[in-house]
C-alpha cells in the first residue's frame, strides 16, 4: 500500500511540474509573439492574456503619461486592470467607440503600474479621464453605458 501511495503522489507531482513548464512556455511564447509594449515581461497572467487582443492596444506607460501631462498635451486616458469585472464588462463596447469617434484614448494598466496610478487619483476602475494643458478636465469613474462615454467624448474630447 505505501509503495502505490508513494507512487500515485510522485506522478502528481510530475504532472504539476510539467504544467508549469507548459504554462511556462506557452507564456514566453506570447510574450516573443506580441508586441509587448509594457518593455518587461514580468507581467501578470491576465496581462500576457490580453497583448494580442486589440481591444487593449495603444497602452500608455507611467513616464509617457507623466511627460504628456507635463508638456501640456490633451490626453484622454482609461485607467483599468484585466482582472477588473466592470472593466472587463466596459472595454468590449468603450474601445471600439473610442476608435469610431476617432479618440485617441490611452490605456494604462493599473494591475502592471497601479502604484504609479495613485499619483493620478484613480481609486477605481473602469476610470477615464481627459486632460488638458496639464491638467485634468473630467473624469468618469465605474462602468456606464455606452451613451454616456459618446457624451463624455463629445463633450470634453471632441470639443
Amino acid at each position: 500500500m505505501g509503495k502505490k501511495m508513494l507512487i500515485i503522489i510522485g506522478s502528481i507531482v510530475v504532472l504539476f511540474i510539467a504544467l508549469f513548464f507548459v504554462i511556462d512556455y506557452k507564456n514566453n511564447q506570447a510574450l516573443e509573439n506580441s508586441d509587448n509594449p509594457y518593455g518587461t515581461n514580468n507581467l501578470q497572467q491576465s496581462t500576457i492574456d490580453q497583448l494580442n487582443d486589440p481591444l487593449y492596444q495603444n497602452q500608455i506607460l507611467p513616464d509617457e503619461l507623466n511627460e504628456k501631462i507635463s508638456n501640456g498635451e490633451d490626453v484622454t486616458v482609461y485607467f483599468y486592470s484585466p482582472e477588473c469585472v466592470y472593466c472587463l464588462n466596459t472595454t468590449p463596447y468603450l474601445a471600439p467607440l473610442a476608435e469610431d469617434m476617432n479618440v485617441d484614448m490611452k490605456k494604462f494598466n493599473l494591475l502592471e503600474f497601479g502604484q504609479q496610478g495613485l499619483g493620478y487619483g484613480i481609486e477605481s476602475t473602469p476610470t477615464v479621464v481627459h486632460y488638458e494643458n496639464g491638467e485634468e478636465v473630467s473624469r468618469l469613474v465605474g462602468q456606464y453605458p455606452e451613451n454616456e462615454y459618446e457624451a463624455f467624448f463629445n463633450e470634453y474630447v471632441l470639443n
